[in-house]
């Protein structure tokens, strides 16, 4: 119910409309017939479009009533609840992003004006086509890849690239079933008593938590800390049947899409059905059904990306963060917010407990349940008769090899020995691509992208280089760009590409697979990548940071990280406690289950703090210091800091109107904070936009927010330029 007005609005009375179009301000219009509730989803009239929004409360009336136009019609879906209402309010006033931007959020689902009706939908048939054409060979290879989920004949045609009539001929044959079926139906029912597997001690006493905490209703979070192997899924997986056998729902968040085809196996397994998914390799028709469920109380569990924070859960009553340290929870274009913190915002709202899931924790959660803002469950040893890795140092400068190789001797017969004994190993690097650099020979010109200040780095496998930053890409040059010269242009470094071709060199017998994310054209494609390795069709995985995201290979027993030193480059803030969180999560791929495994870890600074730290296994002692190194210095979690990226095409122009807006720094000298800058950014263009940075640091308990508002409403940024505000930077590029 909106706070100042009734919960109900007559036919004709004036009711004020927030729609999805960037304006700075609720538009005024009167009821339709039948009348209308705060939070119903209308279609309303915007000058000559129809566009949609939500009643957000009572009109203003503060201009001609006359000209008040009617609501059109409102949607047949269930509106908006007061604590939704409530969160986007409070994540815009946070992030400081426009209302209109957080209902985009909050609405991304496709058809919700169409009326409920019948649709033909299409699946997999039991029958081979007659003949198989290329057309014919897509089609079938799209529904495999997309398993069960169904498909609009349209959706199917052109996820294959071929017209509807090449469907058409397979559903005759029967290698298509064609099905009508109501757009929009529940999900299948768990069944939280099907009891799941048998829990440790440390397992059972951790569970018994969380669903204490859930049976006694209202909001909590819990950082659950346990290391790789430990079974932190399964205790979190009693909290969702206990928030189950409440009758509420529940949302589980992992930070890569290829990690939710296991997961959903297991979900299965332990519910007896398949929870809805939210993600970018769901379909658009199951995206509507599963936005349409939630708020009719059709769909019990959620399992998705970042995004899914935003649907309109009827009753949410638990949300788990796994992998919470995992920097993918941070949005970093368009509104700019951490999934992480949000979870946390929207569960205190709701009343719903938060399970923050993590071997090795981001150092905020770790500092609030220091502080006693957070219950901490620890799980410290491995599932069954797993042992955690032991992790040793190659010390890179006692090794001998070629410049152009990677793979130490010692690391070599370490992989040589697991191969042959029927073993996995897992080489990790943590750069995509074949080579970072590309450099000519004769004049040093170095590779750059033609609307970015990045280098183009060598895709060798697709045959291309590509910017990183933009997603520009180019074919690989005969000649310098730069002199004209032939045949001088060189790979620099390596990158996963290249680190799979000396592998195949050196071990010209195993089996290889790359794991990237630049290699698969879809998501399903990668996860059946995963599944086959995991089944044992691998005996070396060469991966970047795709791999140390919770996945379980059982043969794995040895992980050697090539460039353990990689991380601690450059002056991000978080760098340290990045680097440990990574190579921790990769060594923890090892020996998952009876045999042990062993970590080597290729380093030039085998005596550095981090390095130490991460080989010693002191994760208590490692935090500490890290913790205090950041107290002292007033950095988050200890401090506050919000970054300012102003660009635009004209480079004066974005510089002048930082200097301006630095020199204007009034509001944030009341409030004790301080401006830095401003400088270049580290990408100091991108896209042909020239970018600035400034840096606001406070003190911790300072509403810094209303300050920074205040302090760039004092300037109107050219036509040109675009200023972003980041509050609480996770990347300073």
């Amino acid at each position: 119910m909106s706070p100042s007005g009734p919960d109900f609005f007559a036919e004709g009375d004036l009711v004020g409309v927030l729609t999805t179009q960037p304006l700075d301000r609720l538009l005024d219009y009167r009821a339709p017939e039948g009348g209308c509730h705060v939070g119903a989803f209308v279609e309303v009239p915007l000058g000559p479009r129809k566009v949609p929004g939500v009643v957000w409360g009572p009109g203003r009336g503060d201009f001609d009533i006359s000209k008040v136009r009617q609501v059109l019609r409102v949607l047949d879906v269930a509106p908006m609840r007061a604590e939704m209402q409530d969160f986007l309010r409070r994540a815009a006033d946070y992030t400081l992003t426009p209302m209109p931007a957080m209902l985009r959020l909050a609405t991304r689902a496709p058809g919700l004006s169409n009326p409920p009706s019948m649709q033909k939908i299409y699946r997999s048939g039991p029958a081979a086509p007659d003949r198989m054409t290329d057309a014919r060979r897509r089609v079938l290879a799209v529904l495999s890849e997309y398993g069960a989920l169904s498909f609009t004949l349209g959706e199917l045609a052109e996820q294959a690239g071929v017209t509807t009539s090449v469907i058409k001929g397979l559903v005759k044959q029967g290698a298509v079933l064609e099905e009508d079926c109501p757009r929009d139906l529940p999900f299948p029912h768990l069944d939280p008593a099907l009891g799941g597997k048998d829990l440790t001690d440390d397992q059972s006493s951790a569970a018994a938590t969380l669903c204490a905490a859930l049976r006694g209703g209202g909001y909590g979070t819990t950082l659950l800390r346990g290391v790789t192997g430990s079974g932190k899924t399964e205790v979190y997986l009693e909290a969702v049947a206990e928030t189950l056998r409440q009758g509420r729902q529940a949302l589980v968040l992992l930070p890569e899409i290829a990690l939710t085809s296991e997961f959903l196996t297991r979900i299965e397994a332990r519910f007896g059905a398949r929870p809805a998914e939210w993600h970018s390799g769901v379909t658009m028709t199951e995206r509507r059904r599963t936005w349409k469920m939630l708020g009719e109380g059709g769909c019990q569990v959620v399992v998705g990306a970042r995004s899914a924070l935003f649907l309109p859960f009827r009753d949410l009553g638990l949300i788990v963060v796994d992998e919470e340290h995992d920097t993918s929870y941070k949005q970093e274009d368009g509104v700019l917010y951490n999934a992480r913190d949000m979870a946390v915002l929207r569960a205190s709202i709701c009343g719903a407990q938060v399970v923050l899931a993590s071997a090795t924790p981001s150092l905020e959660s770790w500092a609030n349940a220091e502080a006693g803002k957070y219950t901490r469950l620890d799980l410290t040893a491995r599932f069954g008769a797993a042992v955690m890795p032991q992790m040793r140092a190659i010390d890179m400068r006692a090794e001998t090899l070629p410049a152009s190789r990677w793979i130490s001797p010692s690391l070599q017969a370490a992989v040589t020995a697991r191969v042959e004994v029927g073993e996995q190993a897992l080489l990790f690097i943590n750069r995509r691509g074949y080579a970072p650099v590309t450099l000519c020979r004769a004049c040093g010109h170095q590779i750059g992208c033609d609307h970015c200040d990045a280098r183009m780095v060598e895709h060798r496998f697709q045959q291309r280089l590509v910017c990183h930053q933009c997603g520009e890409t180019k074919a690989v040059p005969k000649a310098c760009p730069s002199c004209g010269v032939e045949d001088k242009l060189a790979a620099v470094g390596p990158g996963v590409e290249r680190l799979t071709e000396e592998a195949q060199a050196l071990f010209p017998q195993a089996r290889i697979a790359t794991l990237s994310s630049d290699l698969f054209g879809s998501a399903r494609a990668l996860k059946d990548q995963i599944r086959a390795i995991a089944e044992g069709d691998t005996d070396i995985v060469i991966g970047t940071q795709l791999v140390a995201k919770g996945h379980n290979f059982p043969r794995l027993t040895l992980v050697g990280v090539i460039d353990a030193d990689l991380g601690l480059q450059g002056s991000d803030l978080r760098a340290a406690e990045r680097t440990f969180q990574l190579m921790r999560q990769v060594a923890g791929r090892a020996g998952r289950t009876e045999k042990p495994g062993t970590a080597l870890l290729q380093t030039f600074q085998p005596e550095h703090p981090v390095i130490r730290a991460i080989l010693s296994g002191d994760e208590e002692g490692f935090w500490r210091a890290e913790a205090e190194e950041r107290r002292h210095a007033g950095v988050p979690p200890y401090g506050r800091m919000a970054g300012i990226i102003l660009s635009s095409t004209d480079a004066r122009e974005v510089f002048d109107f930082a200097t301006e807006l630095a020199r204007r720094d009034g509001p944030l000298r009341a409030v004790g904070a301080q401006v830095f800058g401003p400088a270049p950014a580290p990408i100091a263009r991108i896209r042909g936009r020239h970018r600035v940075r400034l840096l606001v640091k406070a003190a911790r308990g300072v509403a810094l927010q209303g300050a920074v508002a205040q302090w760039v409403a004092q300037l109107k940024p050219p036509g040109q330029l675009r200023l972003s505000i980041d509050i609480d930077p996770q990347s300073f590029l």
